[in-house]
């Protein structure tokens, strides 16, 4: 708690720092790796980029069941809500994305109805949005979370502001996004123009005749062959190196190109709130398409109901699973988080989730290659008390609407 309050740096993050640090300082896997700690210090994800209707389909019913997550942008558990667990927790190294959460959850239980909750979190140029939080959420966060959202910037503006303009051209990935409408129009191309494609058709022919030739420009492929280029993604330089292995020429361009692909011609524009977020900059309005799954209508009444289920804790993955009891989980949620792990790391994590996996338990998370992270890493008498469900993962690797992780993964604990 106190780390929000004093905004801590990563270096004072020591626990961001344990979880990213594998190399010496001198080294160019150590420089990459403390210039990425620095970027992730602050807020990263506004949104979440998984796909929580794909992870639902693999979790099947967890009405009444213990769900442990990593929180990111918080939308995705919101969504898992309205389908009436018993318990979530909520875990992050970022502080930002706890009170993020926190913030989101406070709404949901606040806000006088469903239509505030859309314009606070679904809608840009809302200037009413900080008026609302003074008057309904901030008298109901702890005292941490409604100082971080109070805080003002240099320039007088207070941080629950950014909810006045556009939440989600903010935070790194915000920042990288903008990046890519501004390299693509230095080439004659405005992305936004993407957003009036009328069929799956029309996004395809935009994708060929616009996007594709920007990876072949030389410009992309500089920035592409460096670690770097994708921190603003949130991807740390051990996953660039899996990206890397999968374009084998240096640059990864051609993996970028191949899930833009997927995000701009797979699914529906009107489906794809994940698209309108690369592309728009924003979500779609009732007319263009649909909102996420935690915004829409139908789910808003089981959400809040079910929004005291929540605790958000500022803390790693293995930390919460060590203060529980054994067999008392029935879901984990691990986003892309292996990927930065060591062998040794990975040991202590399955070590913890085998020891507190209920009967029945499932355990999902996304790679940015498409093999499994476990796959000769893991300790093979904790593998051999999982079933990975190798059917099952491939065919919602193909459902997933974020289109940016190589493999999505099931395993199943053995009864």
């Amino acid at each position: 708690m106190a780390d929000i309050a004093q905004e801590a740096g990563f270096r004072k993050n020591h626990k961001l720092r344990d979880a990213l640090l594998q190399h010496k300082a001198l080294s160019a896997q150590g420089f990459s790796e403390r210039l990425f700690g620095l970027l992730f210090s602050g807020l990263v994800y506004p949104q979440i980029w998984e796909d929580p209707d794909v992870d639902m389909a693999a979790m099947g019913n967890i009405e009444g069941l213990s769900i442990v997550t990593i929180a990111s942008g918080g939308c995705n558990m919101l969504a898992y809500l309205s389908r009436s667990p018993k318990r979530i927790d909520v875990v992050d190294l970022n502080p930002h994305h706890v009170a993020l959460n926190r913030l989101k959850l406070a709404a949901f239980r606040h806000l006088p109805s469903h239509s505030d909750v859309v314009r606070k979190f679904g809608m840009a140029g809302v200037p009413s949005n900080s008026k609302s939080f003074d008057l309904f959420v901030a008298p109901n966060l702890d005292p941490v979370t409604r100082s971080y959202w109070q805080k003002r910037s240099l320039l007088g503006r207070r941080r629950i502001g950014t909810f006045d303009r556009n939440i989600y051209r903010t935070g790194l990935l915000g920042r990288f996004i903008g990046t890519g409408h501004l390299i693509a129009r230095l080439h004659g191309v405005d992305l936004t123009e993407f957003t009036k494609a009328a069929s799956i058709r029309e996004q395809r022919q935009f994708f060929d005749s616009q996007i594709a030739p920007l990876f072949d420009k030389p410009l992309i492929r500089w920035i592409t062959s460096r670690k770097s280029s994708l921190f603003g993604l949130g991807i740390p330089p051990q996953q660039y190196d899996e990206l890397a292995s999968l374009a084998g020429d240096g640059s990864i361009a051609p993996v970028l190109r191949q899930r833009l692909e997927k995000l701009a011609c797979h699914f529906s524009l009107r489906e794809n709130y994940f698209a309108w977020q690369a592309f728009a900059r924003r979500y779609p309005t009732a007319n263009e398409g649909n909102l996420p799954t935690y915004l829409k209508a139908e789910n808003y009444a089981a959400i809040r109901a079910n929004a005291d289920r929540v605790t958000v804790h500022h803390a790693s993955f293995t930390e919460i699973l060590r203060q529980k009891p054994a067999g008392s989980v029935d879901r984990y949620v691990l986003l892309d988080a292996q990927d930065w792990m060591t062998d040794e790391q990975l040991d202590g994590l399955w070590s913890e989730i085998t020891r507190t996996a209920a009967t029945g338990a499932r355990v999902i998370f996304r790679t940015a290659a498409e093999k499994s992270v476990l796959d000769g890493r893991l300790s093979q008498s904790l593998l051999d008390q999982w079933t990975y469900l190798d059917d099952r993962s491939k065919e919602l690797t193909l459902q997933d609407r974020s289109a940016i992780y190589g493999g999505f993964h099931i395993y199943a604990r053995k009864d």
